[in-house]
């Protein structure tokens, strides 16, 4: 091994100290600014930031990384301790070993209490949740959001034509389509796409000017404008973007002068081939008020719909949001329940886990069904289908092959009285029905017998796989 670093041989007197502190600063800046990127703002706040330099043993070529706490430093170990490695070797081949200790067992030594570790310049601060486009006039529009990329995008079926539709128009090659239109309900996605395509265009074209403002800000701006006799820098503004995004169009309906201006700045963008991306609540056909000269534009581009998330979508959500969160401990099957039952839209199934785990921190409780459902009860009830028992005892009876009359009959046979149990199972965990009332509709049971087949369906569905992918399939179709 060189025993050279950054140039300096490790022998060459006072001088050669200085010079190996700025070449491990410089790579430790470098080191740090690639793995916010890659790994995300929120984990690396949480995890990396705090770490400094610690010693550096060229002999063995072992690198000390010091850590706030003897968790951290464990934590870190295990999970990224590999990232920290290839990040170092490919800068300075001499490190060969990372190892992060505490700060108890590693303090900084005096070689490197001159050379501030901090963050490059160009990243983003760790207390800002937003970030203004490089080129862009911040009295124009809103900042981009920093969490939102391409990378923090999780794609599935209900969104993978406007997610490859937004990154096709983002890469900033040949024009195929302009404008671009998004459309879908609150929460499932729109916003985020827009904000990425944004970070995506600045990141290949640095300079670029990127404007994003919501429909509702655009008309703020233009009356604005009008009442200070200046529309004239307005229009400037925004025709001199190299993309303009404007969210929730459907707030101009019925403003005659705002659509207007709309209509003309869609027509400049277009016509001098910039981007436009659009997205409403509904799609261009849908829309109400809006003039048809601006919805048949709308629909000149591409229009790509944003589906609600389906199960196996929410599931990777949170599977994804969760990676983000290594503190929180969350069992499977309370992420598994949090998918089902939540499906209104993405914002808000994101917001149900940052509840149930702050609540779980907050509380010192452990995370378990029970506690999810007591602390999400609103939720829940405002995301529940309203299952009925007649469906349920219908699809239970289709899905085993007997008659529906076997719900309510007095057979006590194994091919009739386990789908039974099953259905009397679903009623409890689907329905806001009582016991009493459930066993009223099993052929006038009573309460009892409910309880022992709730209990023990639960108990088969830990041995039987069989039962317990019956179970799934049934409440899948039920819920969707």
């Amino acid at each position: 091994m060189s025993d050279k670093i950054g140039g300096v041989g490790m022998d060459e007197g006072p001088a050669a100290n200085a010079g190996i502190d700025a070449a491990l600063a410089q790579a430790w800046e470098t080191i740090r600014a690639s793995l916010r990127r890659s790994i995300g703002v929120r984990t690396f706040d949480g995890w990396l930031k705090p770490l400094t330099l610690g010693d550096c043993d060229l002999a063995s070529g072992t690198l000390k990384l010091v850590a706030p706490s003897e968790f951290m430093a464990n934590w870190a170990t295990t999970h990224f301790v590999d990232h920290l490695l290839q990040g170092w070797r490919a800068l300075l081949p001499q490190v060969r070993h990372v190892s992060i200790v505490p700060a108890s067992a590693g303090e900084r030594p005096a070689l490197f209490s001159a050379v501030p570790v901090v963050a490059p310049a160009a990243e983003v601060p760790a207390a800002e949740e937003t970030v203004a486009a490089p080129g862009d006039d911040v009295r124009c529009g809103t900042p981009l959001e920093a969490r939102y990329t391409f990378d923090s995008f999780v794609v599935g079926k209900a969104n993978e034509v406007a997610y490859n539709a937004a990154r096709t128009l983002a890469e900033g090659g040949k024009l195929v389509f302009n404008p671009l239109f998004l459309h879908g309900g609150t929460g499932l996605g729109k916003t985020h796409l827009m904000h990425a395509i944004g970070h995506e265009y600045l990141a290949r074209h640095p300079g670029a000017k990127v404007v994003y403002m919501s429909a509702e800000k655009f008309m703020f701006e233009f009356v604005s404008a009008m009442r200070a006799k200046d529309t004239f820098s307005f229009k400037q503004r925004l025709r001199a973007a190299d993309v303009l995004m404007i969210d929730d169009v459907q707030f101009i309906a019925g403003k005659e002068s705002t659509q207007e201006e709309f209509f003309h700045t869609m027509n400049e963008l277009i016509s001098a081939g910039r981007r436009l991306v659009i997205s409403a609540d509904r799609s261009p056909q849908d829309l109400d008020g809006i003039e048809s000269r601006i919805l048949s534009r709308l629909s000149w581009g591409l229009v790509a719909d944003v589906n609600p998330a389906d199960f196996e979508l929410r599931l990777n959500i949170l599977m994804r949001k969760l990676q983000g969160m290594p503190q929180a401990q969350v069992p499977q099957d309370v992420v598994m329940f949090l998918a089902r039952r939540i499906s209104a839209n993405v914002r808000e199934l994101e917001g149900a886990l940052n509840r149930v785990v702050a609540y779980a921190a907050l509380s010192g409780k452990p995370v378990d069904i029970d506690f999810t459902q007591a602390t999400l009860a609103d939720i829940l009830r405002a995301n529940q289908r309203r299952v009925t028992i007649d469906e349920i005892q219908r699809k239970v009876s289709d899905h085993y092959r007997i008659r529906q009359a076997e719900m309510s009959s007095a057979r006590r046979a194994r091919e009739v009285a386990r789908p039974r149990q099953v259905a009397m199972y679903l009623a409890k965990q689907l329905t806001p029905r009582s016991l009493p009332e459930i066993g009223r509709r099993f052929g006038g049971r009573d309460h009892t017998t409910v309880i022992h087949a709730v209990k023990q369906i639960e108990k088969l569905r830990q041995t039987d796989a069989e039962l317990d992918a019956d179970v799934r399939l049934l409440i899948r179709q039920l819920e969707g």
